[in-house]
């Protein structure tokens, strides 16, 4: 089937599919972790989508050229070059400038396995944003989707630890790079938070709901996570339903914790929501704890349901996500930690979800993707080294 895997479960709005779908999904099926090979490695905040059978993956960040592991990861700087030969003098080695750097590393695979490199998004941080946002060294939280006749990117610049923040939107009306219809429309700024907010304009997650409204979900630390209504036309802020929705927050400790003046308190840590359509519910995936540590990363997957796209959303014990609730469903093992970042993709006939994990052995993100299992209205999920 053509256009339908793709993340917002709302583009099933007529509900026939979805629900004869869920009913196959509610067998119980143990989730699988896929074996994945290829370039996946160094991939952060995955963010899924198919197009005309070809997989496509967005991830975080600049777009390094890849090494031979296939990895993004910068390769060292070059030893100082000797000036005029003489001994112990020398150039300073090379620096990379991410905001030079082209912007959201596009990944492609045939059959969800085997992957490769296959693009980027912008070839340089857009220059209004280098403007309004100079303290931006790089492009965060790629967020696909199709509807309308177009892929829907939304995407999220900021300064790390900061709400100094924006998302913005960009268009395209395909994923293949060799059709003549390529072409990423930058739309510019979709929402803003400044130091005064309460919120953080990052992590964007765009769902259709049932009716086929659009809605923007985002947010990380400060109060938590946040829902915006879209017009769907310009998949800007909506300007008849200008409501801020609270969806997902964590629980304040009963001793007052020190505010760094630099990061917002570990305390905070509730971040890159997803809503997910299945059955009669919406589901809220979220990350809760501390990404991009490397082994000292400690995300984990959290997630709530609700009949309402705006919530409340209830975890299994039926406590509200808004008050710090939350029934986990990844979190890290031997061999992976600080799984997070998520995304799903329905296919006709599974649901799929892809995650970032770090590496035990040297703290290196890398690509996960798990089938979704579903038990009793619940999602389950795999990560590769779960024993499963």
């Amino acid at each position: 089937m053509k256009r339908i895997a793709i993340r917002g479960a709302g583009l099933f709005a007529a509900g026939v599919l979805a629900v004869a779908f869920a009913a196959g999904q509610e067998a119980g099926e143990a989730p699988q972790a896929l074996v994945l090979t290829g370039q996946y490695a160094g991939t952060h905040d995955p963010s899924i989508a198919e197009d005309h059978g070809k997989y496509y993956v967005f991830a975080t960040g600049a777009a390094f050229p890849t090494r031979p592991d296939g990895t993004d990861v910068p390769p060292p700087p070059a030893p100082p070059v000797p000036a005029g030969g003489a001994a112990g003098t020398g150039t300073t080695p090379p620096r990379w400038d991410r905001r030079k750097l082209p912007q959201f590393p596009i990944r492609c695979s045939d059959d969800l396995h085997q992957w490769k490199r296959c693009g980027e998004v912008f070839p340089s941080i857009p220059q209004w944003i280098q403007e309004m946002s100079p303290k931006t060294s790089e492009l965060w939280a790629p967020d696909i989707s199709y509807f309308d006749g177009q892929y829907h990117l939304y995407y999220a610049f900021s300064a790390f630890g900061k709400n100094t923040s924006g998302i913005a939107l960009a268009t395209n009306e395909t994923l293949d790079s060799s059709s003549p219809k390529y072409k990423w429309v930058d739309h510019g700024l979709v929402i803003r938070s400044f130091v005064e907010d309460d919120f953080n304009a990052i992590d964007p997650n765009l769902v259709l709901d049932q009716k086929g409204d659009a809605w923007l979900s985002f947010g990380s630390f400060w109060t938590g996570i946040k829902m915006r209504k879209l017009d769907r036309k310009t998949g800007l802020l909506s300007t008849t339903d200008t409501k801020t929705y609270s969806l997902a927050s964590r629980v304040k400790p009963t001793v007052g914790v020190p505010r760094n003046p630099d990061l917002p308190p570990d305390t905070e840590a509730v971040e890159a929501p997803f809503v997910f359509r299945h059955g009669q519910y919406y589901y809220l995936f979220v990350s809760w704890d501390l990404c991009c540590r490397g082994t000292k990363s400690t995300y984990r997957t959290m997630v709530g349901r609700s009949k309402n796209v705006t919530g409340p959303y209830l975890d299994r014990d039926g406590v509200a996500l808004a008050d710090g609730g939350g029934s986990q469903v990844i979190m890290a093992n031997a061999k992976w930690l600080g799984p997070g970042g998520e995304s799903l993709l329905r296919l006709p006939h599974e649901d799929l979800i892809v995650f970032h994990a770090y590496s035990a052995v040297d703290g290196r993100p890398a690509l996960h993707i798990s089938t979704v299992g579903w038990k009793d209205g619940w999602p389950e999920i795999a990560l590769e080294g779960d024993g499963r």
